[in-house]
């Protein structure tokens, strides 16, 4: 009877041992991942002011995470030699204490202003110098522990790779919350004390770990079975083979953020969502049984990329369930099918740490291309269709079937491209025909490349060159009438449209129309003399409206701020005597205003015009105070105001500068967020009176657009005529709507109005 008693009562302590175990290691890996992903939007809002609320903001961020992430992965791969178990324990637990004491988090105070170039390294250097530390010693947690555990002698601890999926589950939750419930419910100040606390807590998890670790049997499980022992190295292809399969992924997530967050808005709101999707792909592929097999990923993965260039093809995304929902679908079936091959092909757990260090290596080159080289090489954004057709190289090797086509494809491709090309180097009805149905002959091109892989199997090589065929077309007749110019900077890419037959010049940023001017009359004969502001800054519109008005309650010369240049209209508004002061953070955007060959504005009405550059929030601070008859902001990031430019602080700074019966004119129109509540209650918060112009005329002729403005001033009698105008309504604060402040926005809150109500 003992020798049937005696191996129960052992294995009832072993059974207690393992889940412990299994549950202070995976709690440990969960909240690192939380505190990991949660610093990112945190950390970005932070910085989002220094740098006009621009999306390059976010790529940068991310360049430096990818970076910070291969350094904690190399740090905990080189821990892991050390045969004695105390030393990685202490040491990583030392470095842990050591990055807690430079809590909470905070911007560096050696950094002041931004430099008038250089913004991408300034920012890095920004990010080092702030959370360097304790993002490092996150970054190293995920492959370190996974390690420990592996030492521990677990039973499941010869394939640990679960616990990655843990990770990401933690990463997923905390990118998801952030625009859900963080940023909606707390304050910066609040997100950065929770932070810091749940910093606290994963010490204390940690050093669990590591005691659970260093309690475990000498000779442990994990290192004893023969199958691990004998497990061969990976090669130098395979190893350069999961750099590429992680790098194609990670580009594509901030080409894709920066293409959809383009027309809506720089917030956190839309730069985690795609983040979002890719943490998830780690989630699902690294599970025991994946919820989506990766053989479907593989199958559907050709639809994927021939969806992007049917999306990119159709251009004007006015749809915004369309341009979110569309191309992050696609992006996430192409980082499941990319992340499933990284699964497919992990290697035995001794290798663990070394291929987290290639696929951090990866991510960090994808970032690299997507995030700092291209903006600098390209004009537009290239990266974008350049991985696509980058990512049907991420598929695995094939047999192809047996076919006649696939024998004469090469050939076969090559007279097509030069079919479809060589009309774009003519005139006439061909050509024309051709930019007409480019929706269509490109889209036939990519849905090619997807038949290819579902009917004849083919290589990864015969799509990949279809792709490429098909974004190229794209390229070659793009979806903009007339000839186009492009201006890439850091703050974004701006297009110079001129229309067919050069009637119209048109500024563009992504597919929102931010200013145009008349170039030709409609008989055809060249406009001469001062240009008329049209667009927004129609004289019968709220812009044109709020300055008439507040000229003729002055009586006189009016001295004005106008932050944000764009395409140079509001020049124009000036009348002789007065005194217009700009404010821009672009210095190419003032280059291309200033040009006569784009817009007339400036060289036509203030040839003079010196813009003070720099972030508003700044340089406008540095102003005089009491001196504005009125202040026009009418700076935008995409589709918005940036985010710290309408805020209680900003309102405040705006009033400081206003002369005493001065007003301020904000512009907000915006196809996916309500923000005139939002204006109406920093305005109100700063003890001023607001009255919204909301235009619903529906015209779009000749470029006379519709405009939603607020006015905001201390008295009625401070705005003249438009206190008492039936096309503006003097309007309080919304009590449901809280106030904006550099502590606190809800882009959730105006997304949701505005699809709500809509445009009334």
């Amino acid at each position: 009877m003992d020798s049937i008693v005696q191996p129960a009562a052992t294995e009832q302590p072993s059974a207690l041992r393992n889940r412990l175990l299994l549950t202070v290691y995976t709690s440990a890996i969960f909240v690192s991942a939380l505190l990991l992903f949660s610093v990112q939007p945190l950390f970005t809002k932070m910085v989002l002011p220094r740098l006009g609320g621009s999306p390059a903001v976010w790529s940068v961020a991310m360049v430096f995470f990818q970076s910070l992430l291969l350094a904690g992965y190399a740090y905990a791969h080189l821990l892991m030699q050390v045969k004695n178990r105390l030393v990685p324990v202490v040491v990583h637990l030392v470095l842990l204490i050591a990055a807690f004491v430079t809590l909470p988090l905070g911007i560096a105070s050696a950094y002041g202003e931004p430099p008038a170039s250089g913004y991408a390294l300034w920012l890095l250097g920004l990010f080092v110098m702030s959370i360097g530390l304790p993002f490092f010693a996150l970054a190293a947690n995920n492959p370190l522990l996974q390690a420990w555990f592996v030492r521990t002698g677990h039973p499941d601890g010869d394939d640990p790779y679960f616990l990655y999926a843990s990770s990401n589950i933690g990463s997923f939750l905390a990118l998801l919350s952030y625009p859900f419930l963080l940023e909606p419910m707390f304050t910066l100040h609040t997100q950065n004390r929770l932070w810091t606390g749940g910093y606290g807590l994963l010490i204390l998890l940690i050093a669990a770990c590591g005691v659970l670790l260093l309690r475990s049997p000498k000779l442990a499980l994990a290192d004893m079975r023969a199958e691990e022992a004998n497990a061969p190295a990976p090669g130098i292809v395979t190893r350069l083979r999961w750099i590429f399969l992680a790098a194609v992924p990670s580009g594509l997530l901030i080409a894709v953020t920066a293409h959809i967050s383009t027309d809506v808005a720089a917030a956190p709101l839309l730069w985690v969502l795609p983040l979002s999707l890719y943490l998830l792909t780690w989630v699902v592929v690294f599970q025991s049984r994946p919820l989506l097999p990766h053989k479907w990923m593989l199958l559907l993965q050709p639809a994927a990329i021939a969806g992007v260039v049917i999306l990119l093809a159709f251009g004007g995304e006015q749809n915004l369930l369309l341009t979110l929902g569309g191309h992050q679908l696609c992006f996430f079936i192409i980082a499941m099918a990319c992340h499933g091959e990284l699964a497919r092909t992990r290697p035995a757990a001794k290798y663990l740490t070394g291929f987290y260090v290639a696929l951090s290596f990866g991510g960090m080159v994808g970032g690299l291309f997507a995030g700092l080289v291209a903006p600098f090489t390209f004009s537009w954004i290239a990266e974008y269709p350049i991985l696509i057709a980058l990512a049907a190289l991420c598929r695995p090797s094939a047999n192809e079937r047996p076919a006649v086509i696939v024998k004469w494809y090469w050939l076969a491709l090559a007279v097509l491209a030069v079919v479809l090309i060589a009309p774009s180097y003519t005139t006439g009805n061909v050509s024309t025909w051709f930019e007409d149905q480019r929706v269509w002959v490109a889209g036939a091109v990519g849905v090619l490349a997807a038949l290819l892989a579902f009917a004849l199997n083919a290589s990864r090589w015969k799509i990949f060159a279809t792709v490429a065929l098909a974004l190229a077309l794209i390229r070659i007749y793009p979806a903009d009438e007339g000839r186009v110019t492009t201006v890439r900077s850091f703050f974004g890419v701006h297009k110079i449209v001129e229309t067919p037959g050069g009637y119209f010049h048109v500024l563009m940023h992504g597919t929102t129309i931010h200013g145009a001017e008349r170039f030709r009359n409609n008989d055809g004969t060249p406009v001469t003399g001062r240009p008329e502001p049209i667009t927004y800054y129609h004289r019968d519109g709220g812009i044109g409206q709020a300055i008439t008005a507040i000229r003729e309650r002055k009586g006189a010369p009016l001295k004005v701020a106008a932050i944000g240049v764009g395409s140079g209209t509001l020049a124009c508004a000036a009348e002789p005597g007065e005194d217009w002061k700009f404010f821009e953070i672009d210095q190419s955007m003032v280059d291309a205003a200033r040009d006569p060959k784009n817009f007339r504005y400036i060289s036509s009405c203030l040839p003079d015009l010196k813009p003070v550059i720099g972030d508003a929030r700044l340089t406008f601070a540095r102003e005089p105070d009491g001196i504005y008859d009125l202040i026009i902001v009418d700076a935008y990031s995409s589709d918005a105001i940036p985010i710290h430019l309408a805020t209680q602080e900003a309102m405040k700074i705006y009033k400081d500068k206003l002369a005493p019966h001065g007003a301020v004119v904000m512009h907000v129109s915006n196809r996916h967020l309500d923000l005139e509540p939002v204006v109406v209650g920093i305005a109100d918060a700063n003890d001023l009176k607001s009255w919204v112009y909301d235009e619903d005329s529906g015209r779009d002729a000749d470029y006379i657009f519709s405009t939603d403005v607020v006015i905001s001033a201390r008295e009625a009698e401070d705005v003249g005529k438009l206190a008492s105008s039936k096309q503006w309504e003097e309007t309080d604060a919304d009590e449901k709507v809280r106030v904006w402040t550099d502590d606190y926005s809800n882009i959730l809150g105006a997304l949701y109005r505005r699809l709500r109500f809509g445009e009334q």
